[in-house]
């Protein structure tokens, strides 16, 4: 009752038992209903500042599109499927709440389905347009076969298609994706600038592109400094906590340990930590820990966690708006696009200078 109450005494919104209608979201925001329309179906003839207005009148108001209705009256269902690697991996999180963002702003809808490795996955997906439950396809799983991508996007079924984070190089689609070259190769340069001399990676999970690409830059990195490459600091993972935990075990098994980890993402790197404890060593007492990604947990474990930020609120709206031009045939919509946005290096407590080496002779004096 009191939150009834209280949306009755802001001014300018609706009766809380009437539905909120768009004129009450052009009142709310100051603007005229077209103005409202035109940011929902054309948000890029409105500046920004009123965008965000009309936004933020949006969500106090309640006020959501007829869809049913339009979907008659335009034959679509203004709807977008989002396909998923790991619902459960917090990543995706501020991803997925972008592409709804960005989707409700054009007056579309968004389903998920998760897990889609396996034969008929492609299958699964083609499902879901032959019923006519969703308009497009946005790919965050890079699970599927070029193959299975090229059956759903040409004739009959024709789906407009984006892929997000996880992408195939060289494949005929739009892309949206974080240079992860790049930004694995300033991680593992922030460890050399430290003095790390002695520098080991914990890969992601086997035949994935962010794990080859991590790598890639990880490599990189020590290909330029002249730092060597042992077969033995390079630690078999995946993108969860379990993963991190067998690689400490690695870890503390070898007879010379490396002094500084990078690990293919924050979920490994915490995992890794964890692990380490258990054995008595300490971060970045012991070992320094880059991790990847920046979820919300990394500024909150102990030590807190540096790491690679990615874009994600950045990923999720680029890749739901390309994918909404897409399936409105927006002119040049269907030539394939490719966004490469960049990560950013936050310097947390898991990361130290290397100690120095005090040489023998010097010890012993």
């Amino acid at each position: 009752m009191r939150y009834r109450q209280r949306r009755e005494a802001l001014p300018g919104m609706p009766n809380s038992k009437k539905t909120p209608t768009i004129q009450d979201v052009a009142r709310f925001a100051k603007v005229s209903t077209a103005t409202v329309s035109r940011a929902l179906s054309r948000p890029e003839r409105v500046s920004e500042h009123t965008r965000a207005r009309i936004s933020e009148a949006v969500r106090l108001t309640g006020y959501t599109l007829n869809q049913a209705a339009r979907s008659l009256r335009q034959k679509s269902t203004r709807t977008i499927l989002v396909a998923l690697p790991d619902i459960g991996n917090t990543f995706f999180s501020a991803i997925l709440d972008a592409i709804e963002r960005a989707a409700a702003l054009r007056g579309y809808g968004v389903l998920v389905v998760n897990r889609l490795a396996g034969d008929d996955s492609g299958r699964r997906l083609h499902e879901y347009f032959l019923s006519n439950r969703a308009d497009g396809l946005l790919l965050l799983d890079g699970s599927l076969t070029l193959e299975q991508m090229l059956v759903l996007t040409s004739e009959p079924a024709n789906v407009p298609l984006v892929m997000a984070c996880e992408t195939l190089p060289g494949a005929p689609f739009h892309t949206v994706r974080t240079d992860n070259t790049y930004a694995a190769e300033l991680a593992t340069r922030h460890l050399i600038g430290l003095g790390h001399r002695r520098i080991g990676h914990i890969r992601g999970p086997t035949c994935n592109v962010l794990t080859l690409e991590r790598e890639t830059g990880f490599r990189a990195a020590l290909r330029a400094s002249g730092l060597p490459l042992r077969p033995e600091w390079l630690f078999a993972g995946g993108f969860e906590m379990a993963h991190g935990l067998a690689a400490a075990e690695q870890f503390v098994a070898l007879a010379e340990q490396p002094g500084a980890v990078f690990c293919a993402n924050d979920e490994t790197a915490i995992g890794f930590m964890s692990g380490l404890r258990r054995h008595g060593l300490e971060c970045p007492r012991d070992v320094s820990v880059v991790g990847f990604d920046d979820l919300a947990v990394a500024a909150h474990i102990w030590p807190p966690l540096t790491t690679m930020r990615q874009p994600r609120e950045a990923l999720g709206r680029l890749a739901a708006e390309a994918l909404i031009e897409l399936i409105e045939g927006k002119p040049g919509g269907r030539m394939p696009q490719h966004s490469v946005l960049s990560a950013e290096l936050i310097v947390r407590g898991s990361t130290a200078p290397a100690p120095l080496m005090v040489a023998p002779s010097a010890a012993a004096q």
